[in-house]
């Protein structure tokens, strides 16, 4: 082995890995001139399949996680994505030179191991390292004690540390991953076709929500980001598509809590020559379907609650639901003045220009929301809150709207969609009254989707799903914090 007593390593523990990686680089063993690995088996294959694999010989990568031995044998523990395997390493099995060099690896550190499978005197399966090989040198130690990391902002920042430190966190994003290629697979099989629409766009309309603002140097025009993938979607929808959908970021200038983040992912659907009542029964079928898929069941524990997904998904308008929980019935209440009252009676604050409409729902969210812990539908939404939505037939102050709550939250909003380019034009200029009084969530005319609406556009099912507010559900996660990988946080430095 090189003489490498001209470096001294030092007491400070981050020099120190700065020192060892110049003797590796002095003895030409620069670990980050490796460019592969020759890995042909995973930690979890080796558990799995040890019958077959005992004595034989198999390569592993992955990182130290903890070493432990003195002399002339070292234990390691490396994991990779699928798991931990033990090492046993004894000197006069890989070298003098070799061991030396492995008994400077530290906690973090990126390695490969060859070796054969077997069992200790303990019964714990086992790689006995043959060869070993030093891939990428870590130069930060990990934070103390294998017991994860435990800072909350440090785990939201350093979101690589966190999946290290964290095994139930690397847990919950492969969930994530697996819920979102189950909602692929199932809407393949019915029939849909998944598209991509524009995120910088010169409308942002769709939602309720302030948009973020931008310039596009090149036509020298200021854009916004998408807060909605619903008009997009719709002019497909004219086009002939009969049924797509799209999963994507969207971005509202709003702020964050434990259910809010201002750039997240939507899912929105469109299907052709259906309402919101065949919405509703695809979004039973589907959440149904995720549950057993991604959980294996489908009740799912959530915080104190089991939501159970097996049952009929509950049903009630929204007119109904206030009446339930708040004991007002609004088909006696007259006109908006008479909401006000109420409003003032129920302690629900609200704005001068809201109406009847408006404040119905204001009542709704602030005494029913909490309620609905088990999927449920709330139906037939007022006109005010609902300018993109077909109004009902039979009543016209309402529409055929229904948003979906689990655990008190809304998880998906869907509607009947309005096709009529007549009542679509009216509808936009009522939201260009409300943005002019001040109102910076409302939507503005798009021309060129009424024009998409003249040309024509069959009846039409609409939906947008939030598909973290779902990761949430299904990784019993407390925070949307916790199943977005890089959540939107406060520079340091301000």
């Amino acid at each position: 082995m090189a003489d490498n007593k001209q470096i001294q390593i030092s007491s400070d523990p981050v020099k120190a890995r700065y020192d060892k990686l110049e003797i590796l680089k002095e003895m030409g063993r620069n670990p980050f001139e490796e460019t592969v690995s020759d890995r042909d088996t995973t930690c979890a294959e080796i558990s799995e399949r040890f019958d077959e694999l005992e004595n034989k010989t198999v390569i592993i990568a992955g990182r130290v996680m903890s070493k432990r031995g003195k002399g002339k044998v070292t234990f390691l523990d490396v994991h990779d994505l699928t798991g931990k395997m033990q090492v046993f390493a004894k000197r006069d099995d890989l070298g003098e030179d070799e061991y030396a060099i492995l008994k400077r690896w530290d906690i973090g550190d990126i390695v490969e191991v060859k070796g054969f499978v077997f069992k200790t005197q303990m019964g714990e399966i086992s790689v006995h390292a043959q060869a070993v090989k030093l891939l990428s040198k870590s130069l930060q130690p990990l934070p103390e004690k294998y017991h994860g990391l435990t800072n909350t902002d440090l785990r939201y920042r350093q979101r690589y540390t966190d999946l290290i430190m964290n095994p139930e966190v690397k847990d919950t994003f492969i969930k994530r991953s697996k819920i979102i290629s189950t909602i692929r697979r199932f809407l393949d099989e019915q029939g849909f076709i998944e598209v991509e629409t524009p995120m910088l766009v010169s409308n942002a309309g769709g939602a309720a929500a302030r948009p973020f603002f931008t310039h596009f140097n090149a036509l020298d025009e200021d854009l916004k980001l998408r807060i909605s993938l619903e008009l997009y979607l719709k002019r497909l929808i004219v086009g002939g598509l009969e049924r797509v959908y799209e999963i994507g970021r969207v971005f509202r200038n709003e702020g964050v809590d434990t259910r809010h983040n201002p750039e997240f992912t939507l899912m929105e659907l469109y299907q052709a020559y259906t309402d919101y009542n065949g919405m509703m029964d695809l979004t039973e079928k589907m959440y149904r379907h995720i549950a057993r898929e991604v959980t294996g069941s489908e009740q799912v524990t959530y915080g104190e609650h089991v939501i159970d997904f097996s049952k009929p998904f509950e049903r009630i308008t929204m007119i109904d639901a206030v009446k339930k929980y708040a004991d007002v019935d609004w088909r006696e209440v007259k006109d908006t003045a008479e909401a006000k009252a109420i409003a003032d009676k129920l302690h629900v604050e609200y704005e001068d220009r809201h109406e009847k409409g408006d404040i119905l729902s204001l009542i709704f969210e602030e005494y029913v929301e909490e309620h609905l812990i088990q999927p449920t539908f709330v139906m037939d939404h007022p006109i005010e809150i609902s300018p993109l939505t077909k109004k009902k037939p039979d009543d016209p102050d309402y529409v055929e709207r229904f948003e979906m709550f689990i655990n008190g939250w809304e998880m998906c909003n869907a509607y009947s969609e309005l096709n009529d380019p007549i009542d679509q034009r009216e509808r936009f200029k009522a939201q260009e009254a409300l943005l002019a009084q001040g109102d910076d969530e409302a939507n503005t005319t798009d021309e060129d989707f009424l024009n998409a609406l003249e040309i024509g556009m069959p009846p039409t099912g609409g939906i947008g799903y939030g598909i973290d507010r779902l990761a949430m559900i299904m990784t019993n996660s407390p925070a949307i914090r916790d199943v977005i990988l890089f959540p939107t946080m406060k520079s340091l430095d301000k």
